[in-house]
């Protein structure tokens, strides 16, 4: 890192140009601080949302510099935050007057006053956050680092500019963005930061869910999520965040009989999909598919540790994790439901050797879900043996393909049975019925064995023999 006191090369795009003339034409101070200082150090690329700070209204900065663009450029004022921002086609510009905070103890929103750029950088949650651009004139580009950011920068340290206690206690949002910040930077937090973090963690329940919902998605979109989440849990924050995940945590023994760690795994699970897949709720299932081993865990000393069911509990159990944290309750929650509890499903293909029948029932309750599932499955082999490792990975290629091969001669993804339930009414002269639903249910589960071919006339030729069968009369005019 080449380390100066003034970097113009870092605002060299036309809106800092811009921005110096507005502030000059106020007589006000204006800065670049925070992300946008942060990631030019770390080269990080150019960030698209930059932080405008004026030494007095941010508001007023913001209405001037929207006369020198062009006339479609659109400013949203938000008068009780002190705030505006501005969308240009390539950047997003937030203003925002210098401010001085404090805090009541039982809410993270502070009483705001009027400050000074030195205030301003004493409010902000780390040293590598409070780095500062000049926009000025006679000073344009200089970096103002009152507390030494750039060397935090260059000792990848996460740290707080004021005493620790304070920052986190004034907001508690701030321990769970340090641990989100360490885990996406590959940073260590400062061993007095993450002390003061486990003495605060009680004081994370003055944040709102969607607040935390939000850090956590980030820590999840992460190269390695399990960074983040061994802080977590380490900290004591996890245990009031996701307490189904720490149950996890831990290997019982008995009678010499242990099972693996399966919060461990877990985070092993979430950091293989991470490498194959971008996609936030299939990161969520990984995290999520094993949570109903905790409440299934038993012992016998026939078999040993067993987890029956765990899919099945640990899907329900979604639902309640989701609502609670003011997770969306939709098609994202339904999704990471179906997943737990189909994961351990193509496992159990590869146990019947992959047969026709078994993988037609997998792709057809999987439905559009079926490449999502796999790579689940797949991420799910954590074990340290090689040949095993090996011939897991061999299994899932074969119930691939056999996958490929079913699909294009079977059709069964999202799968229709080929003779329709008004159909059979009219064919057997039938109101709505059990009936109906039996010979429905036998023409799809013959199709999916493989008993008939997925066609129509195969189809009808069943339903007559099944509706012969339960006593049905053909209608003479079908």
């Amino acid at each position: 890192m080449d380390l100066k006191s003034h970097y113009p090369e870092a605002l060299t795009h036309d809106i800092f140009k811009i921005l110096s003339d507005a502030a000059a034409s106020l007589n006000l101070e204006v800065y670049v601080i925070g992300g946008f200082v942060r990631d030019y150090f770390l080269a990080r690329g150019q960030k698209q949302d930059i932080d405008v700070l004026a030494i007095g209204s941010g508001i007023e900065l913001a209405q001037k510099v929207k006369t020198m663009l062009p006339d479609s450029t659109k400013v949203s004022i938000f008068k009780n935050y002190g705030t505006a921002m501005i969308k240009t086609a390539d950047v997003e510009l937030e203003f925002v007057g210098a401010r001085k905070e404090s805090y009541d103890r039982g809410s993270r929103k502070p009483i705001v006053e009027d400050g000074t750029l030195e205030d301003d950088q004493n409010r902000r949650d780390f040293t590598i956050n409070a780095m500062a651009f000049s926009l000025n004139t006679e000073s344009f580009g200089l970096l103002v680092d009152p507390f030494n950011g750039i060397q935090d920068l260059e000792n990848k340290i996460i740290r707080t500019p004021l005493e620790p206690g304070i920052t986190y206690s004034d907001d508690p949002l701030r321990m769970l963005r340090a641990i989100r910040f360490a885990a996406q930077l590959n940073f260590t937090i400062d061993k007095t930061s993450y002390d003061s973090i486990k003495e605060q963690a009680h004081r994370l329940k003055i944040i709102s869910n969607e607040r935390i919902v939000t850090e956590l998605h980030k820590i999840m979109e992460c190269p390695t999520p399990s960074r983040g989440f061994i802080l977590l849990e380490k900290s004591g924050l996890l245990e009031k965040i996701l307490p189904e995940l720490t149950a996890l945590k831990g290997i019982d023994e008995v009678e010499g009989q242990t099972h693996k760690d399966n919060f461990y795994h877990t985070l092993e699970v979430v950091d293989n999909i991470a490498k194959h897949t971008d996609d936030l709720w299939l990161r969520w299932a990984a995290l999520l598919h094993d949570i109903g081993k905790a409440p299934t865990k038993r012992f016998s000393k026939k078999v040993g540790w067993t987890f029956h069911g765990h899919e099945f509990k640990g899907s329900k159990m979604v639902f309640t994790l989701f609502k609670r944290l003011n997770m969306p309750l939709n098609e994202k929650m339904k999704f990471v439901q179906k997943l737990v509890r189909m994961s351990s499903r193509p496992i159990a293909v590869i146990d019947d050797h992959a047969t026709d029948s078994a993988v037609r029932r997998l792709i057809h309750d999987a439905g559009e879900d079926i490449d999502a599932l796999m790579t689940l499955c797949e991420a799910d082999i954590t074990t340290k043996n090689p040949k095993r490792f090996e011939r897991y990975h061999k299994n899932f290629e074969l119930v691939r393909s056999k996958m490929v091969e079913v699909e294009e001669r079977d059709h069964v993804r999202n799968f229709q049975p080929p003779v329709s339930g008004e159909e059979i009414m009219a064919t057997f002269n039938l109101t709505p019925c059990r009936e109906i639903g039996m010979i429905k249910s036998a023409i799809k589960d013959s199709i999916l064995d493989g008993v008939i071919p997925n066609d129509y006339a195969a189809a009808r030729d069943f339903m007559l023999a099944k509706g012969k069968e339960l006593g049905l009369q053909v209608h003479p005019d079908s």
